[in-house]
This record gives C-alpha cells, sequence and structure tokens, in this order.
C-alpha cells in the first residue's frame, strides 16, 4: 500500500498526472479539482493515494488532502460506486459540497456527475449520510474562524439545522440552504430563528 508520494510534477492533463519520486515515476488518476487548482509541472508535491487493484490492472488515485482521500474511500465503499466513477463525483462536487449535498439529500447535485444517475446518487446519499455531522462539517468548513469559534460556543446546537430544514421548507434546494447558513456571521447564543433570517438575506 502507498499511503502518499513526495515528488515533482513531471506532466499534467486533465484527470493525469505523472508525479515523478527518486528516479521513478507515478501515473495518478486526479479529480478536476486538481488540474484547476493551478499546479505547474515541476512543482514539489505531496500526493496522497489510494491503489486499485483489479483483474484488468492496478491503478494509483491521487489526491492534494488526506480529506479527499478519505472521502474518495467512502465513495468507493458504496456499493456500485467504483474507483473511477468515485473519482468523477470528486470532480463534480469539491469534498465540502459533496459532504452537505449528502446531509441535504441533495440528489440532483450528485447526479450532475457523468454516468451517476439519480438512482445512484439516492443510494450514495442513503449509504453516506450516516457518516457525515452536519455541525461538524460547518466546523470544519469554518475552522480556525471566528465564527466557528461562536458556533461551539452558542446555546443552540442544533441553529443550523433547524434553519436548513426551514429554508428546504420553503422551496429551496438543500445545497442552496447550506450554502446560506454557511455565510451567516453566527454571534453567541444566536438561535435558529436568527439564523434563518440572516440566511434569508444571502437567498436574494
Amino acid at each position: 500500500m502507498i499511503a502518499f508520494i513526495k515528488g515533482t510534477v513531471d506532466s499534467l492533463s486533465e484527470g493525469k498526472m505523472i508525479l515523478e519520486s527518486h528516479g521513478i515515476g507515478y501515473e495518478l488518476n486526479i479529480p478536476a479539482s486538481m488540474f484547476d487548482a493551478g499546479i505547474r509541472e515541476g512543482e514539489e508535491l505531496k500526493i496522497y493515494t489510494h491503489m486499485s487493484v483489479r483483474e484488468d490492472g492496478i491503478s494509483l488515485f491521487g489526491f492534494l488532502s488526506r480529506e479527499d482521500l478519505e472521502i474518495y474511500r467512502m465513495l468507493i465503499g458504496v456499493s456500485g460506486i467504483g474507483p473511477k466513477a468515485a473519482l468523477a463525483v470528486l470532480s463534480t462536487l469539491t469534498a465540502d459540497n459533496l459532504r452537505f449535498a449528502v446531509l441535504s439529500e441533495d440528489v440532483q447535485a450528485i447526479a450532475k456527475t457523468p454516468g451517476i444517475g439519480k438512482k445512484t446518487a439516492q443510494k450514495l446519499i442513503l449509504e453516506l449520510k450516516d457518516k457525515f455531522d452536519l455541525q461538524e462539517a460547518f466546523e470544519q468548513k469554518l475552522a480556525g474562524n471566528q465564527a466557528a469559534a461562536a458556533v461551539r460556543q452558542a446555546g443552540e446546537p442544533d441553529a443550523f439545522q433547524d434553519a436548513v430544514q426551514a429554508l428546504t421548507a420553503l422551496g429551496y434546494s438543500g445545497t442552496e440552504a447550506l450554502q446560506a447558513v454557511k455565510k451567516v456571521e453566527i454571534t453567541e447564543g444566536m438561535d435558529s430563528e436568527a439564523v434563518l433570517k440572516a440566511a434569508l438575506k444571502h437567498m436574494f
């Protein structure tokens, strides 16, 4: 098992990277987000990897963060989602957006992935939903900034969840609701009604 590779980018194209390390060139399958991240040939990187061993060959999949790798492994653990399909999901949605799409049961957002239909998206949500926590997802997204600290201190731990549910009841998609709530500047003691009112301002 290869956990990660530290090396120099030899070549980069959409979906592929050759990473040279100690005279060996490793061909990595990568998500579109890495191709769009401004990585240049000759740049030194640490890439977290997953090795897929199948009858038709061995493949390496590479990611810039351990979090992306962990999400990828969750995806391939879903029945019907193979290594390439999982990579396609992370090429369509960032790890953060995928997490929020799963938590809000946003089938349409996930089904935008090429090769992932509505039924597969529903299955993905069903199998992954219990592995994510909404409050933790927000705190991870906001880690290190003032809003995250305020959320941890707030007396209404369900304020985020309640606001998201209220927005979806008003007809907004789960992803739209989550994105709006993420933009709210949380203050200590803020309840769900206050979060909802602030989030609505970001919907227009």
